[in-house]
């Protein structure tokens, strides 16, 4: 079984104090689960200023005791509540079937290139890894998330070097493209700008993915040139697992609707997920968490109080994450496991 859990500093103190707070919460948790025989699988930390704070997370205890020998992703999206530090964690008492990457460039690789080359630099990274284990992109990503500083100006760029290099690798509108999730968020280096972590199933074939449409609710994303997929199903040997992309506010014609309105815009986004899983055969009640991301942290509170009435037995978190279309305030992703 797979366990998910989301936690935040208590918003008082500096950063130290703020690691040491959430260290304790993590230590304690870890504990419970090891008693379940449930062992750390994976972590993502958010934090509010990573050019500042990376280097003292990964010397501190929080790090080098207690989440730093499993995968982890740090990416600067700023938790609400004035939390300098955000962490998902999860533990399972089965052997995992996945590996994550995450994969960051250095301002001496980056030199002048923008997001084309740097996306570009990212899979070829990723692309020298599959090879070495005999997998392809094409059979065997299953999921990426790819964070773009100042989204507004550098989204087009990863869009187009997205789109070259899954044609070459046979990645297409008649084959599949992958679940992704494109939003802004800020890595180390200041003259990074694209920074991009990849879920791998070594063991899966073509026949264990169902990608999910839900074409009653949503159009197909090759329409407006970007290439993912809105959600896949992953058979493994005693359950399925949904990887439910970055989900926004549209119609099935692509539009974005509820213009303005934050509530309605996480009321539609929440309905197509759900369309989406239901695709797969699950439900709503299969979802293990949601990532929030809002445009504006002043819709913060109004999300929460959302988000407690219509869904306070699933963990969440709310980050400051630009989506890529302005007119979007607010975009959720989420993972759903449903038994055999």
């Amino acid at each position: 079984m797979d366990r998910y859990e989301i936690f935040t500093d208590h918003g008082r103190g500096l950063f130290e104090q703020r690691l040491d707070d959430i260290y304790l919460q993590v230590k304690d948790y870890l504990e419970k689960e090891r008693q379940q025989q449930r062992t750390l699988c994976y972590a993502k930390c958010f934090l509010s200023d990573i050019a500042n704070q990376e280097e003292q997370l990964r010397q501190s205890p929080l790090m080098t005791e207690q989440i730093g020998h499993a995968a982890c992703t740090i990416i600067q999206q700023s938790p609400i509540g004035g939390a300098k530090i955000g962490l998902l964690l999860k533990t399972s008492d089965e052997q995992s079937h996945f590996i994550m990457h995450s994969l960051r460039l250095t301002d001496e690789e980056v030199m002048n290139f923008g997001s084309y080359m740097q996306t570009v630099m990212l899979f070829d990274k990723y692309l020298a890894l599959l090879q070495e284990k005999g997998l392809s992109l094409k059979d065997h990503c299953v999921r990426t998330w790819i964070y773009v500083r100042d989204i507004d100006t550098n989204y087009d760029g990863v869009v187009k070097a997205r789109n070259d290099i899954f044609r070459q690798h046979g990645l297409t509108i008649d084959t599949h493209f992958i679940a992704s999730t494109g939003i802004g968020g800020r890595a180390m280096g200041k003259n990074v700008c694209v920074a991009i972590d990849f879920l791998t199933a070594p063991g899966i074939t073509p026949d264990d993915l169902l990608y999910l449409k839900a074409l009653d609710h949503l159009n197909p994303t090759h329409e407006y040139g970007v290439a993912f997929e809105r959600g896949v199903r992953v058979c493994l040997p005693h359950k399925y697992e949904y990887f439910i992309s970055g989900t926004a506010s549209i119609n099935h014609h692509g539009e974005v609707i509820n213009i303005g309105n934050v509530t309605k815009q996480a009321e539609r986004l929440l309905e197509n997920i759900g369309a989406l899983l239901a695709d797969g055969g699950a439900t709503m009640a299969d979802v293990k968490y949601f990532i929030i991301y809002l445009r504006d942290l002043a819709d913060a509170a109004t999300i929460e109080e959302y988000m407690q009435q219509a869904y306070p037995c699933v963990p969440h978190i709310i980050t400051h994450a630009k989506v890529c279309r302005p007119a979007w305030l607010v975009e959720m992703e989420c993972i759903a496991s449903l038994s055999k």
